[in-house]
């Protein structure tokens, strides 16, 4: 099966700077590809060359089978892009907004308004459908235009940190909306820096450090890779917390991260036979444990394995940041 979004070698440089350094990507119909890396790492570089909006020094990338150089009017027909803030008219209602863009799209009347009315509904925003849209919310902005994103039912979608400035609710929403937009059979490539939104969404995530693809898998290979899993124990007394600090340190080889206002004692493990031989010691020590739990690092911990910094790490005054 050919592969919806895919990209073979692709350099892009911006005068001395080089912002794409030799990347491949692919993306199978229906499926969210996240590119996980820190502000200026290249990933609204690599969004802007498969939009068409910029052409890339060398490399080849095509959408639905489609070279996004010499075939770019065909490929700006099946892909739709959303960029970090909503592009919507603040002075005009929700549905005039929905309405002109169909219109634009060159949908007659009836059919823009029916479009325009099920995209309303489809993102809970029919009730705030005759509001200007300075009135609402940061998340009902984003929802509207995702919403106006759709309209021309893309085969792709292009969301470029979309949650970027939402609160905790919105974000939520949001993610639940990109999945029913997936559901629904759409294409999404996703660029983030958040951690958990590529663990919640992604079936694959390239993960991007300075131009190019260190690593990429699913969220669960990417954490296997690795190599060590993180174990976490709370005693019930509260008060026994340091006799269990002292059990984990000594039976994993390292100083164990305490919380003190949980009682949570967590240390990296390479061996989860570690676990077993934690509970035959608290056990011996009369210690009862209120909570023990072995888990696979998260994705924070692997962009930091893998390139030795944080995915928030902002690279401040790259060439991403000036270009894009």
């Amino acid at each position: 099966m050919t592969p919806v979004i895919e990209a073979r070698g692709l350099t892009k440089a911006f005068g001395a700077t080089r912002a794409l350094a030799g990347v491949d990507l692919e993306a199978d119909r229906g499926r969210v590809l996240a590119l996980l890396g820190p502000n200026g790492a290249g990933k609204t570089t690599i969004v802007r060359v498969l939009a068409t909006l910029l052409t890339p020094d060398a490399g080849q990338a095509r959408i639905c089978g489609y070279d996004v150089v010499t075939d770019a009017v065909q490929v700006r027909q099946l892909l739709a892009l959303t960029g970090q803030y909503a592009s919507v008219d603040d002075e005009l209602t929700g549905a005039e907004n929905l309405i002109m863009i169909a219109r634009l799209l060159g949908f007659g009347r009836p059919e823009a308004k029916a479009r325009t009315w099920q995209l309303l509904e489809r993102f809970d925003l029919a009730d705030a459908a005759k509001r200007a849209v300075k009135t609402y919310s940061g998340g009902m902005r984003r929802r509207l235009d995702l919403a106006a994103s759709l309209l021309g039912n893309p085969e792709v979608l292009f969301l470029d940190e979309p949650t970027t400035g939402l609160d905790p609710r919105a974000r939520l929403q949001m993610w639940d909306t990109v999945r029913g937009v997936v559901a629904a059979g759409t294409t999404v490539l996703l660029t983030t820096q958040y951690l958990d939104e590529a663990d919640e969404l992604a079936d694959h995530v390239a993960v991007i450090d300075h131009g190019e693809v260190v690593a990429s898998g699913t969220p669960a290979e990417l954490k296997a890779r690795t190599g060590t899993q993180t174990l976490a124990v709370r005693a019930a007394d509260r008060g026994l917390t340091p006799l269990v600090a002292a059990a984990v340190a000594e039976i994993a080889g390292v100083q164990p991260e305490i919380h003190d206002e949980t009682g949570l004692v967590m240390a990296t493990v390479g061996d989860p036979a570690m676990a077993a031989a934690v509970v035959r010691r608290l056990d011996d020590d009369g210690i009862t444990a209120a909570e023990l739990t072995l888990r696979l690092p998260s994705l924070d911990e692997v962009f930091l394995t893998l390139t030795g910094h944080r995915a928030e790490d902002d690279a401040a005054g790259t060439t991403e940041g000036r270009a894009a």
